[in-house]
């Protein structure tokens, strides 16, 4: 039974929903266990068109879970590294705002039964892409909850809660659909149109500029949450409870951002495959690279002995044509694409595993919501004419459970201003014109990424980032590794782990393909908080710089620890 309490912190304006979790329904996997998150088929609801908050929040942990990690029987979850046991407690849900801002953040604190009063922890879990508030369970919370210590979640701003103009609906508090007037956590402005806007495009705050304050609102709230949950042994404050912030991809990112504010609030970062920018020597934005990417990579994909996607030949004579690329012969044009992309600072490993992103069309979705994002534009004025519209009604009650905060996906579709036999490579040029070009809208677009750039983490403050050496999507010859150079050359306390092998999508293992080739990232994340937990209590010195040599577990086979190669 949900009862509500109302926060007299000045951070949370909305009610906090409070709920306990015991028994067949516990913190980590909502009563699923290993077997039920490794199901092929989503937690089912008695009533398609109206789930209870129940089973949305079961579903909700379900696709996180699965969203985030290698659950395969072969990967070694559970076996190797992570644990999955039951740990009940109770959960505190609400909105925080950042002054200034028009739209909440989701946070969401769990508290175990068996907190460690001795120890007094709290972890900060920032979730990973655009997802929801559960994005980033199998990070934080995974780690965090069976060691006793609290967990608080953020979606940074971004998240599920989408909204259907035609129907006049978007997402309550506790995940149901609610009309305009029932106050959704997201509600565009003007909420009236065709289509769908969701918040990470939509909102008109520029939240990827606020990660940083996310993560430490978001503490805040935890604490405040542990004041609640244990009144006796109140207060719970920044002085006396440890504080560790984790995330993986725009969540690592976060958490960096939130290592450069002042004060010393936080204790520690443990940052996986971080989306982050720091304007120094090797540094691309994500922007920067993702455009070129969309455009380069389908004609490239050919001249490393991949397939190309179906844009890729038209892509190579077009690109061709405009004198981008050289060569007569589409064999040439694609080793053109190749050179050129090496010389821009792709290195090849990180380039094969783009291939899947790529060939899921991951480019054009994260640019189309990233270009409305950073230019601050509405639903219905994306500046390369995109739109989403729902295709599939059917699937709107379950937005907030199985929406990834990016369409497509859940039944949401992007469209294309382009005729189909254009192949979308208008807009592709469009989107990498608003990179490269010099026109009003792009300048506002180059003025928002601007506003992303990070800084250096508080002096003193340890760091781990863990990051695959053949991520292809976030690669770490853009973001980790010169970050973690011009910190260390600040003089920071700041560690990096570089994992051959390990890519960005740990549960694309679950793929045979994909385990015969590459290693989770997962397990050195953990690790790299144990080593960080270790320090902050005096056992051991911060870890060494590592160049791990994972080794894939081949297709078909158990991976083994001898596979993980962990750093002594």
């Amino acid at each position: 039974m949900n009862k509500t309490l109302h926060s007299p912190q000045s951070q949370v304006e909305a009610p906090i929903l409070v709920s306990a979790h015991r028994g067949t329904d516990d913190l980590l996997s909502a009563g699923l266990g290993l077997a039920g998150l490794r199901s092929q088929q989503p937690p089912a609801f008695a009533n398609s068109r109206k789930p209870t908050p129940a089973e949305l929040r079961r579903r909700a942990i379900w696709s996180s879970w699965r969203g985030i990690a290698d659950l395969s029987p072969n990967g070694g979850y559970g076996r190797l590294y992570g644990a999955l046991e039951s740990v009940p407690g109770r959960e505190y849900s609400s909105l925080a705002t950042l002054p200034g801002a028009r739209h909440p953040h989701r946070v969401l604190a769990q508290v175990p039964d068996d907190f460690d009063h001795d120890k007094r922890c709290l972890v900060v879990s920032a979730a990973s892409g655009s997802r929801g508030v559960y994005g980033a369970i199998a990070v934080g919370a995974a780690w965090g909850l069976p060691r006793g210590c609290a967990v608080v979640h953020t979606d940074k701003g971004a998240g599920s809660d989408y909204f259907d103009l035609d129907a006049g609906l978007g997402i309550g508090l506790d995940g149901r659909l609610v009309t305009a007037g029932e106050a959704p956590v997201f509600l565009p402005a003007p909420a009236s149109g065709q289509g769908v806007a969701f918040k990470h495009a939509h909102s008109g705050d520029h939240t990827e500029s606020d990660w940083g304050r996310h993560v430490q609102q978001a503490a805040a709230f935890g604490l405040h949450a542990l004041n609640l949950a244990f009144p006796e042994a109140a207060p719970f404050t920044f002085d006396n409870t440890r504080v560790i912030a984790t995330g993986i991809s725009n969540g690592g990112g976060a958490v960096l951002r939130a290592a450069e504010l002042e004060g010393d609030w936080l204790d520690g970062v443990v940052a996986g495959a971080p989306n982050i920018y720091l304007p120094v020597s090797g540094a691309r934005t994500l922007y920067d690279y993702a455009s070129e990417a969309a455009l380069l990579i389908p004609c490239a994909l050919p001249a490393l002995g991949l397939p190309a996607p179906d844009n890729g030949e038209a892509l190579c004579k077009r690109l061709a044509a405009q004198g981008v690329l050289q060569g007569q012969t589409l064999a040439e044009q694609q080793r053109s694409a190749l050179a050129s992309l090496k010389a821009a600072g792709w290195e090849e490993a990180a380039l094969i595993a783009a291939a899947s992103s790529t060939g899921l069309d991951m480019w054009r979705a994260l640019l189309v919501t990233y270009a409305s994002a950073y230019t601050g534009s509405g639903h219905d004025a994306h500046p390369c004419g995109y739109r989403f519209v729902l295709g599939d009604a059917a699937a709107r009650a379950s937005w907030w459970s199985d929406a990834s905060g990016i369409p497509p996906g859940s039944g949401v579709q992007i469209v294309d201003p382009a005729a189909p036999e254009d192949l979308g490579i208008t807009g592709l040029e469009c989107l990498r014109a608003l990179w490269t070009g010099d026109s009003a809208i792009a300048q506002r677009l180059q003025q928002g990424v601007a506003e992303t750039h990070a800084a250096l983490p508080r002096p003193g403050l340890p760091v781990m980032v863990v990051h695959g050496k053949s991520d292809g999507l976030i690669p770490q010859a853009f973001s980790a590794v010169p970050y973690v150079r011009a910190a260390r050359n600040a003089g920071c306390e700041v560690r990096l782990w570089q994992v051959e092998n390990a890519q960005h999508f740990d549960a694309f293992l679950a793929l045979p393909q994909f385990a015969a080739h590459y290693v989770p990232l997962l397990p050195y994340v953990y690790a790299a908080l144990d080593r960080l937990d270790a320090y902050l209590d005096g056992k051991a010195a911060l870890p060494a710089d590592a160049e791990i040599a994972a080794r894939p577990q081949g297709e078909g086979k158990d991976l083994s620890a001898a596979d993980l190669a962990m750093p002594g």
